[in-house]
């Protein structure tokens, strides 16, 4: 018997060293760095511990924002967030990827603040050929403010999925069969800042930033791209890169599993859904809604 205690003792505690090492491989996954330019914000955004954590901050003066040196044209984008704590109510906390132009492409995650108890919405959107309004969001099944949570887009030529913890909230497949413009050709960086909306971010403006909070604070972290990077008009993903094992995300769809997973969600946390909102487009709903 004490053999064998010592014996499962040796194995928990290797187990546990195993789990340390690969939770410090994933903490060193990406370098912010590396991976991100601050754009905006004077010195409101930091880059700290070694390149592995980033801040942002809001105050009455300004907010502030960053963006990937790399432009991606397809990838699976993982990012770690733990939003403004507290009454945050007024701000927003956007991380997306976008494209230039009045022709642009986007795929947005949106956090939307709120007053102290209530839920933070997270508002999602697809923009293609510069047409947006297919907005979606949900209440989060957990406090976004009390840890790091996954938020991850998955864009490959069949269908962009937004995921939370790795569960999917949202899928939106092309569609260009039926005539609906689909993002794939325009290369996109990944965008992140937080800034004053209290005009309309809470509630529809109806409660305003409490500036006796600030500064409010956002952190990130864990940042993962596995992604074709779009550089001198060329993409790094070669025919035979695409079918390779590290790079299945290219061609990934929901599995049944997962479309369960995504319905969970939609019918539980789901607040608002363009393509139910007959009222919005009284000509009828947009062509990628009648899709199954």
């Amino acid at each position: 018997m004490a053999f064998s205690s010592k014996v499962s003792t040796s194995v928990v505690l290797l187990l546990a060293i195993s789990l340390v090492a690969s939770l410090c491989l994933v903490v060193s996954a990406g370098n912010f760095y590396q991976d991100m330019d601050i754009t905006w914000g004077d010195g409101r955004a930091k880059i700290l511990n070694n390149g592995n954590l980033l801040t942002l901050s809001l105050d009455k003066t300004s907010g502030s924002g960053f963006q990937s040196k790399n432009q991606y044209l397809f990838g699976k984008i993982d990012m770690q967030l733990k939003l403004v704590p507290g009454n945050s109510a007024g701000t927003v906390t956007a991380y997306y990827l976008s494209s230039q132009g009045p022709t642009h492409d986007e795929i947005d995650f949106e956090f939307l603040g709120n007053l102290s108890g209530d839920p933070y919405i997270l508002h999602t959107n697809v923009f293609s050929q510069g047409k947006g309004n297919r907005e979606q969001q949900f209440y989060l099944w957990f406090d976004p403010t009390a840890d790091f949570h996954t938020y991850s887009i998955l864009w490959n030529p069949q269908s962009i999925i937004f995921s939370v913890d790795g569960t999917p909230i949202r899928e939106f497949k092309n569609a260009e069969s039926i005539g609906v413009p689909y993002p794939k050709n325009q290369p996109m960086r990944i965008y992140s800042s937080l800034w004053n909306a209290d005009d309309w971010a809470t509630r529809g403006g109806l409660v305003k930033t409490d500036w006796t909070k600030a500064p409010f604070t956002a952190s990130y972290r864990n940042f993962n791209a596995n992604a074709c990077v779009w550089s001198n008009g060329k993409s790094s993903c070669t025919s035979s890169s695409k079918s390779s094992a590290s790079n299945s995300w290219f061609s990934q769809q929901l599995d049944s599993t997962s479309q369960g997973r995504m319905k969970w969600v939609q019918k539980n946390y789901m607040i608002y859904n363009y393509c139910t909102d007959v009222k919005r487009f009284p000509q009828g709903l947009p062509q990628e809604c009648k899709m199954s």
